[in-house]
């Protein structure tokens, strides 16, 4: 079944499980692709850049969760339109004219000044108004729907685990050295127990998958926001490297090493929650 959405739930889908609901939850907030009419014409990117700056298929990998009972939570908007991941005042004064506070964490902000590649985003910068349209109508469905379905795993369950999913590029920068096949964000350790850890850095280990916790990727403001784990909160990031199911040049998938990562997945959201923590 459907959790409650709010208003603009087209730019994002929400399921719970009719039966055997555990207490997590996965969020993928940037598989997106789609580019609503209203912003469009604010962009200056061309579909290659929306692709290269997704989280491609993230959202296929890990759709057999709800499967293994946990509610997901899946946007269907490009991360140009608006970037879930990012706290609502990472604002880039470059980016939006009149902001009354600008305080940015980075360039590419709640809304990106440029793509990873350094190009630009935006056609212009942004009114305040067409700013705050985009929030209004993208950013706070999406969390106001996380944090009810945060309440309902907490009232019913008395524990949350949020499964923040993500994908990476192979490397950091043209030539650089490669990255694990999977990266845990915790910020520290800080956003979730050291059990939840070691349950998933195991799991991948144990499938053959190389793992760094934190690095390069310590989870951004989903899992330092909403982890809480003296709270009964967990919140972890799951960061895959892309080049292990898709080819990096092309965006195209490696259907059967996604079958086989698919797997991998759906049997850690098992795990997790027979594990209960």
């Amino acid at each position: 079944m459907s959790f409650p959405l709010g208003k603009s739930a087209s730019s994002f889908s929400a399921q719970r499980p009719k039966q055997g609901e555990t207490h997590l939850i996965v969020e993928v907030p940037h598989a997106g692709l789609n580019v609503p009419d209203d912003v469009k014409g604010e962009l200056h990117v061309l579909p290659a850049q929306i692709l290269r700056d997704a989280d491609l298929y993230v959202d296929e990998l890990w759709a057999g969760a709800g499967q293994e009972g946990a509610s997901t939570l899946v946007a269907h908007v490009s991360r140009y339109v608006i970037d879930l991941n990012r706290a609502e005042d990472d604002v880039d004064s470059a980016i939006v004219r009149g902001h009354p506070a600008p305080r940015p964490q980075q360039s590419r902000g709640i809304v990106w000044r440029t793509t990873t590649d350094g190009l630009p985003v935006l056609s212009e910068p942004l009114s305040y108004d067409a700013f705050q349209a985009r929030v209004s109508h993208y950013y706070r469905p999406y969390h106001d729907a996380l944090k009810r379905e945060i309440a309902h795993k907490r009232d019913h369950f008395g524990k949350v685990l949020v499964v923040a999913a993500h994908s990476m590029p192979s490397t950091g920068r043209p030539h650089g050295p490669r990255r694990a096949d999977i990266v845990p964000g915790s910020q520290g350790g800080t956003t979730t127990s050291r059990e939840v850890l070691s349950v998933i850095e195991e799991h991948f280990r144990q499938a053959g998958l190389s793992v760094a916790h934190d690095e390069p990727y310590k989870g951004g403001f989903t899992t330092q926001h909403y982890g809480k784990p003296r709270e009964g909160t967990n919140a972890v990031q799951i960061e895959i490297n892309r080049a292990i199911y898709a080819d990096e040049k092309t965006s195209k998938r490696r259907v059967k090493e996604m079958a086989e990562l698919s797997q991998v997945l759906d049997a850690l959201v098992k795990k997790l929650a027979l594990a209960g923590l």
